[in-house]
């Protein structure tokens, strides 16, 4: 399981902030893409340092998880 940072309005994970990749703290600079997914959401981002990752939060089992894109 991954760490991610979000804000939330309405509703849990509204807005990925930041997560943890390989032991250190990664800052999002810009959501490029979202999906509403039936077992939870998907987020395309962009870090502050320029790298792509797509976060997946799955709300059963309420876990996130962090892949390279």
């Amino acid at each position: 399981m991954d760490l991610v940072e979000c804000h939330s309005d309405a509703e849990y994970a509204d807005r990925p902030l930041a997560f943890i990749w390989q032991g250190r703290r990664i800052e999002i600079a810009e959501i490029l893409g979202r999906w509403r997914k039936p077992d939870g959401k998907r987020f395309l981002i962009k870090t502050t340092d320029g790298q792509v990752f797509d976060l997946i939060y799955r709300e059963i089992p309420d876990d996130w998880r962090v892949y390279p894109f």
